[in-house]
């Protein structure tokens, strides 16, 4: 079999060096007849093996007929109706295969959250140009805005950040839960560099997230990539932040001042708590649970 270096460098020869297939048969050490196919072929070489039949294709008419009676039997009980002889991973890999297609569809549903339980958190990047002084302006990308919205009372807060760096997302997240007063049970994030990635099992959390929800007794989620759903409060804040405060009052220089939810418009967008050194409470007394 032709390996990915040989393709590569047939191709090469004959595109670049515009050698003729006989000499580049010569050069690689090959026949004519593999030059001219390494030539036609638009992708590299891979080597897959001839598929072969499975114990379960013979019985997988009598599975699709136990599924289609009813969806949710267990593998242990289809093997059992057949008889089955073989290993239960080889059988129970198909029925999971096949599962999906006799199930019902999930009807619609809404997610309920319940006071103090959980807030999502993530940046937002506003499509315009703001202005910083000077005759300076700044993109989105260089004033990121921090957002955090409350799972129960639909909370809302945001602050525009100089950068997206370790020590402005920690303090200005500080700041948001000084403005909201409480700190949720969980904060949900989307694989923020600063904060950490998605793990099957286990999100792996910086080392600075770790010492952050340490201090606020909080647990900290990352979303899967790709799963917009996982965190749709925080992206549909984000839709009503664009319709909303963007134009026209989008032009006006950053200032500080209170929160979106008791003053309107684009300077609301940059939230300053009052003491930067004041802990949060803990979210669990009723006061806390009205806010959350």
């Amino acid at each position: 079999m032709l390996s990915v270096e040989d393709w590569a460098e047939i191709r090469r020869l004959y595109r670049a060096e515009r050698m003729p297939i006989k000499v580049i048969a010569r050069v690689v050490g090959c026949s004519k007849n593999t030059v001219k196919n390494a030539l036609a072929a638009d992708q590299p070489p891979v080597y897959r093996r001839r598929p072969q039949g499975s114990v379960v294709d013979a019985v997988e008419p009598r599975i699709q007929e136990l599924l289609q009676a009813c969806p949710t039997m267990p593998a242990t009980v289809i093997g059992e109706r057949l008889d089955w002889p073989y290993s239960i991973r080889t059988l129970s890999g198909r029925v999971a295969e096949l599962r999906p297609i006799y199930l019902p569809p999930d009807p619609a549903s809404r997610t309920a959250y319940l006071a103090g339980e959980i807030a999502q958190c993530d940046f937002w990047f506003p499509p315009i140009r703001l202005p910083v002084g000077c005759g300076q302006t700044r993109t989105a990308t260089r004033l990121p805005v921090l957002t955090m919205i409350t799972g129960y009372a639909r909370w809302a807060l945001a602050l525009l950040l100089p950068t997206r760096r370790l020590e402005d997302l920690y303090a200005g997240w500080w700041r948001l839960l000084l403005q909201l007063g409480a700190v949720p049970r969980v904060l949900v994030w989307d694989g923020e560099a600063a904060v950490g990635r998605w793990r099957p099992r286990q999100p792996q959390l910086t080392t600075a997230c770790h010492a952050f929800r340490g201090v606020l007794g909080a647990k900290v989620i990352i979303c899967k990539p790709g799963d917009p759903e996982a965190k749709g409060i925080i992206e549909r804040l984000h839709d009503y932040l664009e319709r909303s405060f963007l134009p026209p009052a989008a032009a006006s220089a950053p200032r500080s001042t209170s929160t979106l939810n008791s003053r309107p418009g684009w300077e609301s967008l940059t939230n300053v708590g009052s003491d930067p050194w004041v802990a949060p409470r803990r979210s669990g007394s009723a006061r806390i649970g009205r806010q959350c």
